[in-house]
């Protein structure tokens, strides 16, 4: 796929994200996302995020295998419900970047990747239930959002215009969608090339960055589970590739993805003379992987619209092959649907975001 064909698109994501953020008469305050009990590591460890250079992930020692570690102890005798990460520390320093109208904010921070080497931003955003003291001892499970196109230097899932927030917001009441932390960090380190979200040699490790640093700054500064079952990509285009592509490559540390419209396999020009290095990285055979292992279970979820003509019948066909076994599969077809966000976020009100819920660990309110 070219992947700068929904270049037009992008560009007004963009455009309406930067008016209602201008908008927003707390921009570039300061943002709390404490709530509920804090851990003792969180307290003795907490220090400047961005205004000092940006946010350091932990050491992944709190769960790296997906079934967590110390911090499990540590957050049982806080009171903690089972399964709950409490904050690890050091705590990121977040500006509000905007509100929504039920009074939850937008943060943004700069990361600073203890693991990839890569600095950048990622915005966060935690639904309204994440303050309320009936969760207040419960870990929430995780969606890191990823953009189509570059994805830099912003993320435009963090643009209220798309209603991604409001709609989970609405969605986490009826049923139709678990209350998630959403986590927006930019996709690639710069507006030239694509990275496929992976570890290219001589380059920036975009693998590294997006399914190990941005968790580790979540654990650092949220409740949330130590299970896989806790963590969910979801993305649109080529950031519907990276989210697949990782769930495929790290089943250990995440269970479920929304690709929307995704490319298929890896293209990105940087992987020429490194042809073992991009099959490692190519969701087809990470699947026939994964069912040759007969597990972990994954679920895959995908969105296309009907008027994606190039990219439905690539869809189609993996589906077809790989769901089956462990990868566990779910097509949500948008009539009329384009390749945009706009598009996608409405196939997520009408199954995709009831379907993957179902997949994963729902807060647990207190006794």
């Amino acid at each position: 796929m070219n992947r700068r064909r929904p270049a037009a698109w992008i560009a007004a994501a963009l455009i309406g994200s930067a008016v209602l953020v201008t908008g927003c008469s707390d921009e570039g305050k300061p943002v709390s996302f404490d709530s509920g009990p804090s851990s003792p590591s969180a307290k003795a460890s907490a220090q400047g995020g961005a205004g000092d250079g940006g946010a350091s992930g932990n050491d992944g020692k709190d769960g790296k295998d997906g079934k967590g570690g110390q911090n499990d102890d540590a957050s049982a005798k806080n009171g903690a419900s089972p399964q709950t990460l409490l904050p690890t520390g050091p705590k990121a320093e977040f500006t509000t970047q905007s509100s929504l109208g039920d009074g939850t904010k937008i943060g943004v921070t700069t990361l600073k990747g203890a693991k990839s080497g890569f600095t950048g931003k990622v915005w966060v955003w935690a639904p309204k239930q994440y303050f309320e003291d009936t969760y207040k001892n419960s870990g929430f499970p995780v969606l890191i959002a990823l953009p189509g196109g570059n994805g830099y230097p912003k993320n435009y899932w963090m643009g209220t215009d798309l209603k991604l927030q409001s709609s989970i917001a609405e969605w986490s009441k009826t049923g139709k969608s678990l209350p998630f932390i959403v986590v927006m960090p930019v996709l690639n380190p710069d507006a030239k090339y694509y990275y496929d979200g992976s570890d290219i040699p001589g380059r920036p490790k975009m693998g590294t960055w997006m399914t190990e640093d941005v968790p580790d700054l979540v654990r650092a500064n949220f409740r949330t589970f130590s299970s896989r079952d806790g963590w969910a990509f979801m993305g649109s285009s080529s950031g519907g590739f990276v989210g697949l592509k990782s769930v495929l490559k790290r089943p250990d540390l995440f269970k479920a993805v929304i690709a929307s419209g995704p490319d298929i396999v890896p293209d990105s020009p940087l992987w020429a003379g490194h042809d073992v290095e991009k099959q490692a990285n190519n969701p087809e055979k990470l699947a026939q992987d994964l069912i040759d292992r007969k597990g972990p279970e994954v679920a895959l979820a995908f969105q296309v619209g009907t008027k994606e003509a190039t990219v439905v019948p690539k869809v189609r066909s993996f589906i077809d092959t790989y769901g089956k076994g462990p990868v566990k599969t779910h097509l949500q077809v948008i009539p009329g649907g384009t390749h945009n966000a706009h598009t996608y976020v409405k196939g997520m009100g009408e199954g995709t975001m009831e379907w993957i819920s179902k997949q994963m660990l729902a807060p647990v309110p207190s006794p």
